[in-house]
């Protein structure tokens, strides 16, 4: 694209717009390129690239349902031209092997990735859409599918909350994170700019995705915070850094320490991993929620994934860097998990990659085996957000990985943010988009099976449902 069109890109992320309903289906599969903050270098942005799959604090975008054998997932996908933001949702049917072709549900108007949708479906088979925004300048939508399992058509919601003891309107969240859990509803975390904090973190729950409780904030701290989130047995919990405000570091660029909350009874109570009791919001630097002090160190922290292993405890994978800029000056780039092991946290290295806007996904298994899918090998735009992925495996909680396979080799564009469907079918285990590291360009989409095997999303389709394409 010309330096033209790059420009309008970059003041069309800026403007209001209204969402519009379209329920259309497309005939192929295209993702939404995007970058943040030019930067005077040859690497060109903070981050961009293929991010269709972007935010890390954007969760989940896809659901394997036993039910149907179907892994339903959703996409920001855009038209040719890249110009604009097109919320979508698909399935595999692992019967066949086929996917559909996508719907396309909302046309957000604008070209923000931080605008892309995240899903949920509740135990009657519901699809819901929740259309996030960046910040408090465009509205918000939740849209439900009319047809449970059925991608063909959904409808808007008129979300309400409570605030100040009357329900109103709810038209804006960013960030959001939604978990079902049946028999008593939707469990979200979400970010709320300006609340008082720049990026203030936040949770709510809903027993039919309508009628949402009034809003709890988690933390406040300085400028705000980043989160990630996850749904294990019995406990809902959230993990996240913080913004400083000096006047060397001030604001979402330099992100630092790590901390970690839970909530054993829908919200209504919260607690550090040890158990000690805690007021929300969390306002002090130092708070018994801290895992680990990254501030004092001078390191930047991106969060990354959050899950609970067998017994229910947390487990979280991030990276730390020196600085928020790309290329080598920030090295090394480090991914660690921290395991709370019910008396303390562990902290481990897992490997180094080349950009702090790596992200990949963390899967528990059932045996015990820690699996990563993530772009962690050097791809074909070198320290840009991305490359090529590769599967991590340990047997011993994190304390040692062996890089297992590498999925991807050979690619022309980065391969960004790939995530981890909830219970997660062997056939369809990773989700994730491509796109040149310092150029727009087209995207594609792809999906992992457990062993590794890599396929393409059809990027034009004739028929209704079609075989995806393997990727040698």
């Amino acid at each position: 694209m010309s330096e033209k069109k790059e420009l309008q890109i970059k003041f069309h992320d800026n403007k209001y717009a209204e969402g519009e309903l379209i329920n259309r289906q497309l005939d192929g599969y295209r993702g939404i390129w995007y970058m943040n903050q030019p930067l005077d270098n040859k690497y060109k942005y903070k981050y961009s690239g293929g991010l269709a799959t972007y935010t890390a604090k954007h969760n989940p975008f896809a659901i394997y349902r036993e039910e149907v054998n179907k892994t339903f997932f959703t996409y920001g996908g855009t038209d040719q031209e890249n110009s604009t933001l097109l919320h979508m949702v698909s399935y595999y049917d692992h019967q066949t092997g086929k996917v559909s072709k996508p719907t396309l549900v909302l046309d957000k108007k604008t070209t923000d990735a931080h605008d892309n949708p995240v899903m949920a479906i509740d135990e009657d088979g519901y699809i819901y859409i929740f259309s996030t925004s960046h910040g408090t300048s465009r509205p918000s939508y939740i849209s439900k599918s009319k047809v449970p399992y059925d991608i063909s058509a959904f409808e808007k919601i008129e979300a309400t909350k409570i605030e100040e003891g009357e329900r109103v309107p709810m038209t804006n969240f960013s960030y959001m994170q939604s978990w079902y859990q049946p028999g008593r509803g939707f469990v979200n975390f979400f970010t709320r700019y300006g609340y008082p904090a720049d990026r203030t973190i936040c949770f709510m729950t809903s027993p039919d995705g309508e009628s949402w409780s009034e809003w709890k904030r988690i933390a406040a701290i300085k400028k705000g915070h980043y989160q990630i989130s996850a749904l294990g047995d019995g406990v809902a919990g959230s993990a996240f850094n913080f913004h400083p405000d000096t006047e060397e570091k001030r604001g979402l660029n330099w992100r630092t320490n790590l901390y970690y909350v839970e909530s054993r009874d829908f919200g209504e109570n919260w607690q550090a991993a040890d158990g000690t009791p805690l007021e929300l919001p969390l306002t002090d630097i130092e708070n018994p929620s801290l895992v680990h002090d990254y501030y004092s160190k001078d390191l930047n922290v991106y969060m990354k994934d959050i899950t609970y292993d067998r017994q229910g405890r947390p487990v979280i994978m991030y990276i730390t860097s020196e600085g928020y800029e790309s290329g080598p000056d920030n090295d090394p780039r480090t991914w660690r998990t921290a395991r709370w092991d019910g008396e303390e946290w562990i902290i481990r290295d897992i490997t180094t990659s080349d950009n702090n806007y790596d992200m990949g996904s963390l899967f528990i298994e059932e045996d015990g085996t820690w699996r990563i899918i993530a772009p962690t090998e050097t791809g074909p735009q070198s320290y840009n957000p991305g490359g090529e992925v590769a599967m991590w495996l340990s047997e011993d909680q994190g304390q040692s990985w062996s890089k297992e396979r590498q999925l991807t080799r050979g690619s022309d564009f980065n391969h960004t943010y790939v995530r981890r469907p909830i219970n997660a079918h062997p056939d369809f285990y990773g989700f994730w988009a491509d796109g040149h590291g310092r150029q727009p360009s087209k995207s594609n989409l792809y999906f992992s099976n457990k062993e590794g095997e890599v396929f393409q999303l059809p990027e034009h389709m004739e028929q209704e449902m079609e075989e995806p394409l393997r990727v040698e």
